[in-house]
């Protein structure tokens, strides 16, 4: 069993995604251990996406993301991490594959509804980034 970090961004939540991504996700077959809703300050934000930092999207992308509230969860399944990526398509929604979230409700490469861990390790270290263990449920 394998968990990762799942959002849905404040342009998913603005425009209405949140019960369809998730009935994508659990028509999967992809339990949700995990969920919350919040609307992350700078510093949390800055601290989440620190590996960007020297990027030049980083100011625009911390603009974005604490723009609006967000919802962060956290998903369990075997081999979660693949499928919840293969389910969310590319990160740029025009090179997504057809059916997959960002194709369908995508806007743009950064305004593109969802992220996910891209890692194992990048997965621990963001669902401990929002996520107490006792706020888990298996």
């Amino acid at each position: 069993m394998e968990r990762t970090l799942a959002i849905i961004k404040p342009d998913g939540v603005s425009n209405g995604l949140i019960g369809e991504i998730i009935k994508r996700i659990e028509a999967e077959g992809i339990k949700i251990v995990g969920m919350k809703m919040l609307h992350l300050d700078r510093f949390k934000a800055e601290g989440f996406y620190y590996v960007h930092r020297s990027k030049p999207f980083f100011n625009s992308l911390i603009d974005y993301m604490t723009s609006g509230p967000i919802v962060v969860m956290v998903l369990q399944a075997p081999d979660v991490i693949n499928r919840w990526r293969k389910l969310m398509g590319a990160t740029d929604p025009k090179q997504a594959e057809p059916g997959t979230i960002r194709a369908e409700m995508g806007l743009n490469i950064e305004r593109n509804v969802v992220h996910g861990s891209d890692s194992k390790d990048s997965a621990m270290y963001e669902i401990n980034y929002f996520f107490k263990g006792t706020e888990l449920v298996d």
